[in-house]
């Protein structure tokens, strides 16, 4: 779907299937990349709307020194605990993704091509949808689940267990790659990701 004359691509993955490398590589070709985690830290920084609500409901205890929120300990709650999980969603979902779609609307004016880097994309593709935020396509970073391990335990080193159970909090990726409008493959080298890319934006044009 056109939205304001520029196409959208969701651009996501699993845990270490090296989304933000193609992230990076596709800003180094010159487009334009919104990163949701970035916009979504930003609604809840220091004296903020958001981080006012969330302070009045989960306490100065998780602030830290300075006030801002510590998300170490913000963390502990909420993925502790699926009713905290919720009452933080629904204080800062309204402002995510408002200020996503105050993005797309605002890079629309200029950009032919807008991609968004949503490392959840699926798993709260309701909310995409109910905020109006439609995709032209979806790009699946992709690795097979030993490999994302292997790259898991090396990059936070971490055990295998942890990994694994890491990898398995998330929505299955092959799930999600029945589900995407292309795949990125990440098992090989930095060139091989490159070819892929190079021929996904020629296919944009």
């Amino acid at each position: 779907m056109i939205q304001n004359n520029c196409r959208l691509v969701g651009l996501t993955g699993g845990i270490s299937t090296g989304k933000s490398t193609v992230s990076k590589i596709i800003m180094e070709k010159g487009y334009t990349v919104i990163d949701a985690d970035k916009i979504a830290r930003e609604v809840v920084e220091f004296n903020k709307p958001a981080y006012l609500q969330i302070v009045e409901e989960f306490g100065d205890g998780i602030l830290l020194y300075d006030k801002t929120i510590d998300r170490k300990a913000l963390g502990k709650i909420i993925f502790s605990s699926k009713e905290d999980r919720e009452r933080l969603n629904n204080i800062t979902h309204s402002y995510i993704f408002e200020a996503i779609k105050l993005k797309i609307n605002q890079l629309c004016f200029n950009r032919t091509i807008i991609f968004l880097d949503i490392p959840l994309l699926f798993e709260q593709y309701e909310l995409w949808a109910k905020y109006n935020i439609i995709f032209d396509e979806i790009w699946l970073v992709y690795l097979d689940k030993d490999t994302q391990i292997e790259r898991l335990m090396k990059r936070d080193g971490i055990l295998k267990e942890e990994a694994l159970n890491k990898i398995e909090s998330q929505m299955d990726i092959n799930y999600k790659k029945t589900k995407s409008s292309n795949i990125i493959d990440n098992s090989g080298d930095i060139e091989y990701l490159k070819e892929q890319i190079d021929k996904l934006l020629k296919g944009l044009i």
